[in-house]
């Protein structure tokens, strides 16, 4: 099957762009998030294409005053990956790398509650992270590649006929590109004999200062040996890098959650010079609200030709501990320090950690911190 894509040159295999090789979990996916750098307002959008289930979803968040604020949607693919906007939600690339532009623009009265026309721009390069490649016993879990950006945002913002003027100066935040295998769609019934009890240590850190950027990831086993971490600064004016040659990440956590109370993040790079970044998280963003581990609106499911829901959290009586609200982005507040350098700053710590993690205590799947 011809489809858009089949027209740029853009092929990785002998067959059109349609088809993405063999495995049903091929997933390609968007995720932007955005905040006041007062804390005031949060939004969060993302897109997903999963070409061999034949289904493209999206979400739209907002947090403000307290409450949460999703609207998801989900279409047939009709295996035409170039077409992304879902129902209400979408985006457009203006400048690869540099600049996008997504909107929320309402179709019915589901997605009534949220309009946003907002243009993302870039205040670094691109970060290519190290492969994500992981196996569960016999099975290929997860081979992923994933690209991180920091930027700006401007346009306008509607919640409920409130607006808000997102302007760059005020408005920062964070985007990155995933593509590859993991787990999409409807779950496996088959058990894997040769399977390991579940487990997933994951902290992904992006934050933004005046003139740097800060990134740093941590995927680790159940003995805390990281399988997959990287850790580097840009300065934003002249888009210099500094890889880092070692990193390192503690958490106090809340009691009776698997979250962070605050966090620390240690860096050293090849000139044996360190760098530390405390953060204090001012409250927790649901991934829920963007699919994950959705008990309806999980990644790739079918909804039929083109469905669409609003939904609310009140984040005071969400219960943290539940299994499906251990995924958050904890908005923080950081702080950073090195040779010549004090910054203050923000961003997101977001944390998935399920399973046992020696270092952090956790002996079980799922028990909490005392």
């Amino acid at each position: 099957m011809l489809t858009k894509g089949d027209d740029y040159p853009i092929h990785q295999t002998p067959e059109p762009i349609a088809y993405s090789g063999t495995d049903r979990n091929f997933y390609d996916r968007y995720f932007f998030n955005g905040y006041s750098q007062d804390g005031e307002l949060f939004f969060a959008m993302a897109l997903g294409v999963y070409p061999h289930l034949n289904v493209m979803d999206a979400s739209f968040c907002v947090v403000y005053d307290g409450i949460q604020h999703n609207l998801h949607a989900s279409r047939i693919l009709p295996m035409e990956r170039l077409d992304t906007q879902v129902g209400p939600i979408g985006l457009e690339v203006l400048e690869p790398l540099q600049c996008l532009r997504i909107f929320c623009e309402p179709t019915n009265a589901s997605s009534q509650n949220i309009k946003a026309d907002l243009r993302f721009d870039q205040r670094c390069s691109p970060v290519e992270e190290p492969r994500f490649t992981r196996r569960v016993g016999s099975r290929l879990m997860m081979d992923v590649t994933r690209m991180t950006q920091n930027g700006c945002f401007q346009g306008s913002l509607e919640l409920k006929g409130k607006t808000f003027d997102i302007q760059p100066d005020r408005f920062l935040g964070t985007r990155d590109r995933s593509w590859g295998i993991r787990p999409v769609g409807e779950r496996d019934n088959q058990p894997n004999p040769y399977a390991e009890e579940p487990q997933f240590y994951w902290l992904w850190a992006p934050l933004n200062f005046a003139d740097y950027c800060t990134f740093y990831h941590l995927n680790s086993d159940a003995a805390g040996v990281p399988w997959n971490t990287s850790a580097l600064m840009i300065d934003s004016e002249s888009d210099s890098s500094i890889t880092m040659l070692e990193s390192h990440s503690r958490l106090d956590f809340i009691s009776g959650t698997r979250h962070a109370r605050n966090a620390h993040i240690h860096m050293t790079d090849s000139k044996r010079q360190d760098y530390d970044i405390e953060l204090r998280p001012i409250y927790n963003f649901y991934m829920k609200g963007l699919g994950y581990g959705h008990p309806t609106w999980a990644h790739g499911r079918y909804h039929g030709s083109l469905e669409t829901e609003y939904e609310e959290y009140d984040m005071q009586r969400e219960n943290p501990s539940a299994p499906e609200n251990l995924h958050v982005q904890a908005l923080c507040k950081a702080t950073l320090s090195g040779p010549g350098i004090e910054r203050q700053g923000i961003g997101v710590l977001e944390q998935l950690i399920f399973g046992k993690h020696q270092p952090s205590g956790f002996t079980d799947i799922l028990d909490l911190a005392p």
